[in-house]
C-alpha cells in the first residue's frame, strides 16, 4: 500500500484557525473514505494511504475542516515518492535542518515566481524550485528576519503552499515509507 500526506496550512491547536488533530482524524475516519489515518504533530500533517483520487481528497477534506472547525485552509497532496525526490533534489543539503524549509505548491508556480521573490531576499537565503516545491534556505536569523512573508510568496507564486522545516520533511518521508 503506497502511503500520502495531506498537509494542511496554517492551522493550530489552539486559537485562530485552531484545528484539534485528535477530533480532525475521527471527523476524517467517520466521515471520509481516507484509509489508515495519523496525524505527525499538531502543525496539519495527515498521513493516510494514498487516496484514489487525491484531488477530491483534498477538496473534502478541505470542506469538512471548514464546516467542522471554520478554517478554510489549503489541503495539499504529497506521495511518498514526492516527497522524497522532492527532498534528494533539493539543493541545500549542508543547510540547517531548522533552516531549510521546503514550500509544497497547491499548483504550478507563475511564470518568473523565482525571479519576483529574489529581490525580497536578505542576505545569506536562498532559493530553489524543485518541481511544485519551493525549497527556501533561511538566513541565521530564519523565518523571523525573512522578507519571504506569506502575502509575498502568494503573489509571487500565485498558488498556496504550506511549509515544514526539512526535519519535519524528513519524518514526513519516514512516516509515508
Amino acid at each position: 500500500m503506497s502511503r500520502s500526506v495531506l498537509l494542511l496550512r496554517a492551522v493550530n491547536v489552539s486559537g485562530r484557525s485552531s484545528v484539534p488533530m485528535a477530533r480532525l482524524r475521527e471527523v476524517l475516519d467517520t466521515e471520509t473514505d481516507l484509509q489508515d489515518v495519523s496525524t505527525y504533530i499538531a502543525s496539519g500533517n495527515i498521513v493516510c494511504a494514498t487516496p484514489r483520487d487525491p484531488a477530491a481528497s483534498c477538496a473534502t477534506v478541505r470542506a469538512l475542516i471548514a464546516a467542522e472547525f471554520g478554517v478554510d485552509t489549503p489541503v495539499i497532496h504529497r506521495t511518498h515518492a514526492e516527497l522524497a525526490d522532492s527532498e534528494a533534489a533539493q539543493p541545500f543539503p549542508e543547510g540547517e535542518l531548522k533552516l531549510v524549509h521546503a514550500m509544497f505548491l497547491e499548483g504550478a508556480p507563475a511564470a518568473g515566481a523565482l525571479d519576483a521573490l529574489q529581490g525580497r531576499l536578505v542576505p545569506g537565503e536562498r532559493l530553489a524550485l524543485v518541481g511544485h516545491d519551493l525549497w527556501i534556505d533561511y538566513a541565521a536569523g530564519g523565518v523571523h528576519t525573512t522578507r519571504l512573508t506569506k502575502a509575498v510568496l502568494d503573489r509571487a507564486l500565485g498558488t498556496a503552499g504550506t511549509a515544514r522545516n526539512l526535519r519535519t520533511v524528513r519524518k514526513l518521508i519516514a512516516l509515508t515509507a
